[in-house]
């Protein structure tokens, strides 16, 4: 059986909202020898039951995973994923046009901390708890097991994304199989991903939806794409009818996935060029009159602590578009994936950039994550990609 968490009296109220986390704050004391990853079971101030979960020192003490009394075991694990796997197939994510899709997000999928993406034939997990970590290898064989018509391995990269002070040891590899193809395909269009090395899971899955509406705008347009990364936005304008996509990164390494997965379905198409050049300085040197300019830059603001300064930044990288895109009209997409920055805080600071900017802008579109991506109704933190496609006159 399972140790006990306590909580304070009239602190249950969140949990029994089915929100996923309890704060620390709300516990009274703990079962002594329960460590970082423990599968433990939540009681009220009355020893009644709330939940079960896994612990972990720190500001979320417990992530939810069940608010029955059960054990979390391989049946539990195996029902989530494949209630997952059917959500994915409904949606007909998964088809010959498109291996790309995330199979779990989090909270979204009542496996909190735990991300999984598939790339073609490979699945890569991430583990955001020591709890989820210490679960990955029977993650990974339940995955092999439910997916045996098209899996051919599992990859575990979490180096990046597990608690800096946890004490474990392991490295990102290959936990089940091995890949022999860094290539899969979103709606057509083939991608080479970078799992061993590249950011997050090796490609950004969440703006999928919303590079099919950038296709949909470039017909003989001239496109920018800021912050580049691996070139989604790039591929999808050139496949729309760009008649000038330019690329911008300040990794160079990025720089060359980009090149890359435009040669991939473009060949040498010299409707593209990129550039390795921090995204301020492009913005204040440049000269060329984009109609289309893309602004997905990295979270400005990872911990609430940082949101005052990363409000500012986007207010600041929207205004320097906004006053450079074209003067007879452009269309400007800006994203924030920043979870510490609410949907409101987002707009307000490109509202600031409109006023700095001196032009008229109008909000076209309100863009937000993929269905592949769903937020728990309980669990409203999870909206964590907020986007406006913007007219500036």
């Amino acid at each position: 059986m399972y140790k006990t968490v306590y909580l304070k009296r009239g602190k249950d109220a969140g949990v029994k909202r089915l929100h996923p986390w309890i704060f620390s704050g709300a516990i009274a004391h703990l079962d002594d020898g329960i460590v970082e990853g423990d599968t433990v079971r939540v009681l009220d101030a009355d020893g009644s039951f709330l939940a079960v979960g896994h612990y972990q020192p720190g500001s979320i003490a417990v992530r939810i995973l069940s608010f029955r009394d059960e054990m979390i075991d391989r049946l539990f694990f195996t029902e989530r994923i494949a209630a997952a796997l059917r959500l994915r197939r409904q949606l007909s994510l998964i088809t010959n046009q498109n291996t790309i899709y995330r199979l779990i997000h989090g909270e979204g999928d009542g496996l909190p901390a735990l991300v999984v993406d598939v790339y073609g034939t490979t699945a890569v997990v991430q583990a955001h708890s020591v709890g989820m970590h210490l679960c990955r290898k029977e993650i990974a064989s339940i995955l092999a097991e439910l997916m045996a018509d098209s899996l051919q391995c599992v990859y575990y990269k979490s180096d990046q994304t597990l608690p800096y002070m946890a004490e474990t040891s392991e490295e990102s590899g290959y936990l089940w199989g091995r890949e022999t193809s860094d290539t899969a395909i979103e709606n057509g269009l083939s991608f080479h991903i970078d799992w061993l090395k590249g950011q997050k899971t090796g490609f950004f899955v969440d703006q999928r939806a919303n590079r099919s509406l950038l296709e949909k705008f470039s017909k003989d347009k001239k496109v920018l794409n800021m912050f580049c990364y691996t070139g989604g936005f790039s591929v999808y304008a050139m496949r729309g009818g760009a008649s000038m996509v330019h690329s911008v990164d300040s990794s160079s390494r990025a720089v060359e996935i980009t090149d890359a997965n435009i040669r991939l379905n473009f060949q040498n198409d010299t409707r593209h060029q990129s550039f390795a050049c921090d995204a301020f300085k492009f913005l204040a040197d440049m000269q060329e009159d984009y109609d289309i300019i893309v602004l997905d830059p990295p979270a400005f603001a990872k911990h609430r602590d940082a949101l005052h300064n990363a409000l500012k930044g986007y207010a600041r990288l929207n205004a320097a578009a906004m006053k450079k895109i074209k003067k007879g009209g452009g269309i400007l997409f800006t994203f924030s994936c920043s979870q510490a920055v609410s949907p409101d805080q987002f707009r307000t600071a490109v509202f600031t950039a409109a006023a700095r900017s001196g032009r008229f802008v109008r909000i076209l579109h309100q863009l937000h994550q993929p269905a592949d991506h769903p937020v728990s109704i309980y669990h409203p933190e999870g909206e964590y990609l907020k986007g406006l496609v913007l007219y500036v006159e």
